[in-house]
């Protein structure tokens, strides 16, 4: 291999970590820039719309009646016909992005023959049918008042639970974790089936007899059944078995270490070898892609420096420093280390009430990276710093926070770990073994959603880790 040739590819390896750190930047513009200083929030599981009446337009009408607040269902005349069922769906499916779904009925008359069911079915049931019965509607489940039976979509009831009547509130939910239906009557569980349908269902109610009516609460009034103590129940059983998981000691003291070697934490890594040995070994952690112990300290002192440089501000020096010690990252002062660096120092005049010299300070950095794919906006977003009396309160504010600084810290670290000669690949430079580990773990939290169905909550480890603290 010629000369130029092992140049080229530790040079085309930095040039993909600077486009990474390049892009995280952007991608940071957007979901802070209304927001200094804060994480971007997960949207909210209660902003999902939920049903909150019964579909009027979409009904067996001929046989029922809906009542004017859309919440309560009547069967006024005697059927003449097995298929003369007065069935009606929510106005919405039940929402996915959920632990758990549930509304309730309150039979207020069990009518002549008590044909009451409650359920869930597919917006392809067709409404003349009990849901999970009467020809055998697929996709459809259904919990009858009648015989106390669990229909779902076969040719025969299955035993299930105890028949309900007049004065009873029965519910129906959806537990997205075990992705089953459960039914409970006056605030008691009954029963649970296996949800083999994928995609959306309604929550849906019918009558079938006459003067048979109920009253629906999607949760606008306080459920019978104690849904909160329940998710609180299931949480836990999840929190258990998470909790049950034996993690080797040595294992988690070498994924907490590699971390703190990775961003150059050296003070931090030299009290937790110390507060670990009394427990764990001192165990280096020796990654795959690197040859030998040693490589997993590499620079660790330097890395440190300029990380503490960088948080702290001293750009300038910073600089300087890896002119001194890493040359090959700065190329001709028109990588992307380089631009990173000088935004950063032009932010830290204006943070420190340095108009005049950022004015002067971006006309004379700025205009060497024009080249720089992807950079524009970013430039554009440094200069409206100084458009605004008060910055840090701007769309821009964000980069007045120790987000930015810790994003050019972090940019610096991973390209100075690309200089070791035994790193096998590059990309590894980027990301601790702890941050590959949560990834994977999220990776595969949504590989099981989407075989849901994509239904379940979003994978947030921020509330894993609380379910945990909690416990104590």
């Amino acid at each position: 291999m010629s000369e130029t040739t092992s140049q080229s590819q530790p040079q085309t390896a930095r040039d993909s970590i600077g486009s990474y750190f390049i892009d995280l930047w952007c991608h940071t513009s957007k979901t802070l820039a209304l927001k200094p200083e804060k994480e971007p929030e997960p949207e909210s599981e209660e902003d999902e719309a939920s049903p909150t009446e019964l579909d009027t337009l979409n009904s067996s009408g001929g046989f029922s009646v809906v009542g004017p607040d859309k919440l309560s269902l009547l069967y006024p005349t005697a059927h003449l016909h097995g298929q003369d069922v007065g069935v009606v769906q929510a106005n919405r499916p039940a929402p996915l992005k959920r632990l758990l779904y549930y509304f309730e009925i309150y039979v207020k008359s069990a009518g002549t023959k008590g044909n009451i069911a409650i359920g869930f079915t597919t917006s392809a049931f067709r409404l003349r049918r009990q849901p999970g019965n009467m020809d055998w509607e697929a996709n459809s489940y259904g919990y009858h008042g009648d015989d106390g039976l669990l229909y779902r979509g076969h040719g025969k009831g299955e035993t299930f639970g105890p028949k309900f009547t007049t004065g009873d509130t029965v519910g129906g939910g959806i537990n997205y974790a075990t992705q089953e239906f459960f039914f409970t009557k006056n605030g008691i569980i009954v029963g649970t089936v296996y949800k083999d349908v994928k995609g959306p269902v309604f929550p849906t109610v019918a009558v079938h007899s006459q003067n048979e009516e109920v009253t629906v609460n999607f949760g606008k009034d306080p459920f019978v059944f104690d849904i909160k103590a329940h998710e609180a129940e299931q949480r836990a059983k999840q929190q258990s078995k998470i909790d049950n998981i034996v993690i080797p000691q040595d294992a988690s003291y070498g994924i907490v270490r590699s971390y703190l070697q990775h961003y150059g934490y050296e003070e931090t890594l030299k009290l937790f070898d110390i507060a670990a040995q009394s427990n764990v070994p001192p165990i280096p952690v020796v990654s795959e892609n690197v040859s030998n112990v040693d490589d997993s300290m590499y620079a660790l002192s330097q890395r440190r420096t300029l990380r503490q440089l960088i948080k702290s501000g001293k750009i300038n020096e910073a600089l300087s420093s890896i002119r001194e010690w890493y040359p090959q990252i700065i190329q001709d002062d028109t990588s992307t280390i380089c631009f990173l660096m000088h935004c950063q120092n032009f932010i830290e005049l204006v943070r420190d009430g340095k108009p005049e010299e950022a004015v002067q300070y971006g006309r004379s950095e700025f205009d060497r990276f024009k080249k720089l794919s992807g950079v524009d906006d970013l430039i554009k977003d440094c200069a409206a710093l100084l458009a605004y009396e008060q910055p840090s309160t701007s769309s821009v504010g964000y980069l007045l926070g120790d987000t930015q600084r810790d994003l050019v810290a972090d940019a610096v670290n991973a390209m100075i770990l690309s200089t070791n000669p035994n790193i096998k690949d590059s990309s590894i430079c980027m990301h601790s073994s702890l941050e590959r580990l949560i990834r994977q773990v999220t990776a595969c939290f949504l590989e099981k959603r989407s075989l849901n169905g994509d239904q379940g909550e979003a994978f947030e480890l921020s509330r894993i880790l609380n379910s945990g603290n909690k416990k104590g």
